[in-house]
């Protein structure tokens, strides 16, 4: 497998951004989702060399509050906060336009960062995206209800940290979930404050979709306990240049679920 190469940035607010980069090529920005121990390398650990290989350069940034970078406690954890960081990380890094990829708070950040800055992006891939409902809906949600528990605390352990990862994906995924997986995420976690989830706040961006002028490509898992499948319909209805794709028992995490076919559908559409 190719190597990642890491590099560091200080953005505003005097917070560190560790950006992972492999490949040569176009580029693609792979934008993680929430969840204790999330991380760019973990979260897409089984697409990134696919893209390679495939002739792309990899960007995987961890967002502030996430794998290798700052976490800062006390502050609220807003949607422009996470995209402003995350955009500044990648031109201090020498991006200076790229197609996104982002799974849930991901897809948010990449829908966001898109709005902010539209010639930035080439192409957007969204897996399950969030903060396109408002914040209270998603905790209706069944899937968040299971992520109740001691993330934060003395008393968080390994344990918990693999039934957390096992509600992102179907129940018939499950067993599959690597322990590599788990115990990379559980280290992250165990760095991590509260407030990285318990003071995240995010807008509803719904009603701007229409301004989204790319092309678009949006994966959903039918079976999705955290982002409603029925948000794909939002990218339909608001005219954007779309292509929309839901996957019967499946899960939140359609990039692990799926990989191989989300790969390769991927790869199909950056090419154009």
């Amino acid at each position: 497998m190719t190597d990642l190469s890491l590099a560091t940035y200080s953005v505003a607010g005097g917070y560190d951004l560790r950006i992972a980069d492999a490949g040569e090529g176009p580029v693609v920005v792979f934008l993680h989702g929430s969840g204790p121990g999330a991380s760019g390398a973990s979260n897409f650990r089984g697409n990134w060399p696919a893209f390679v290989e495939a002739g792309y350069r990899v960007i995987l940034p961890d967002l502030i509050g996430y794998g290798a970078s700052s976490k800062p406690e006390g502050i609220d954890y807003t949607l422009q906060l996470f995209t402003d960081t995350v955009y500044e990380a990648l031109r201090a890094h020498g991006i200076e336009k790229a197609s996104l990829v982002g799974n849930s708070l991901g897809g948010g950040i990449a829908i966001q960062m898109t709005l902010d800055h539209p010639e930035f992006t080439e192409r957007l891939v969204l897996m399950a995206p969030g903060c396109i409902e408002e914040q209270a809906s998603y905790f209706t949600m069944p899937g968040i209800a299971k992520m109740v528990s001691g993330f934060g605390s003395p008393d968080f352990n390994l344990e918990e940290q693999k039934r957390l990862v096992s509600n992102l994906v179907h129940p018939n995924f499950a067993s599959q979930i690597p322990d590599a997986l788990v115990e990379e995420r559980f280290a992250v976690a165990r760095t991590q404050p509260k407030d990285v989830l318990a003071r995240m706040r995010t807008p509803n961006l719904g009603p701007h979709l229409g301004e989204l002028k790319q092309p678009i490509l949006v994966m959903w898992g039918l079976q999705d306990e955290f982002c409603p499948e029925s948000g794909a319909r939002h990218f339909l209805d608001q005219g954007c240049d779309v292509r929309t794709m839901t996957f019967n028992h499946v899960g939140h995490w359609v990039q692990v679920e799926r990989a191989e076919e989300f790969n390769r559908h991927s790869l199909e559409f950056l090419r154009g």
